[in-house]
């Protein structure tokens, strides 16, 4: 498998807003991290207002994104967002001045993810990208150990 690995592109750090859709192994940015786990959930238990379990594994997300790149000696935020994942993009631009995102998930959450980097490139004009596309800031991709 595939990760993309992140390096600086210029001398100036960004700000990397990273939306876990799901676990893959990334390279930790250079700059300012938050990583937003929007709480997704099954239409039927959004109806239902059953949102506890769906909140539970977002902050897995969250926990596990943290822990990889702690490990790699970046320190980053992180929190559960809505559970629409645009939405969850929009809260967290309103405190987090990111400069571009990453929008990260495994095999079976590329089509969403790619529409997903469709609609946020469109409505909030950032270089928006989907793990296993190179971001802006992306210089080579490297096998996960």
């Amino acid at each position: 498998m595939k990760a993309p690995t992140l390096r600086e592109a210029d001398a100036v750090p960004t700000n990397v807003l990273v939306v876990a859709l799901d676990i893959a192994s990334i390279e930790a940015p250079n700059g300012n991290v938050l990583v937003v786990a929007p709480a997704l959930n099954s239409w039927l238990r959004r109806w239902a207002s059953d949102d506890a379990r769906a909140r539970c594994l977002a902050a897995r997300r969250v926990h596990a994104y943290l822990e990889q790149f702690e490990l790699r000696g970046l320190h980053a935020e992180g929190r559960v967002g809505d559970p629409d994942p645009l939405l969850a993009i929009a809260d967290a631009l309103t405190t987090f001045p990111a400069d571009e995102i990453l929008i990260v998930g495994d095999a079976q959450a590329i089509p969403r993810a790619e529409k997903l980097a469709h609609r946020a490139r469109t409505r909030f004009s950032l270089p928006t990208s989907r793990a296993g596309e190179p971001p802006r800031s992306v210089v080579s991709t490297d096998i996960a150990a």
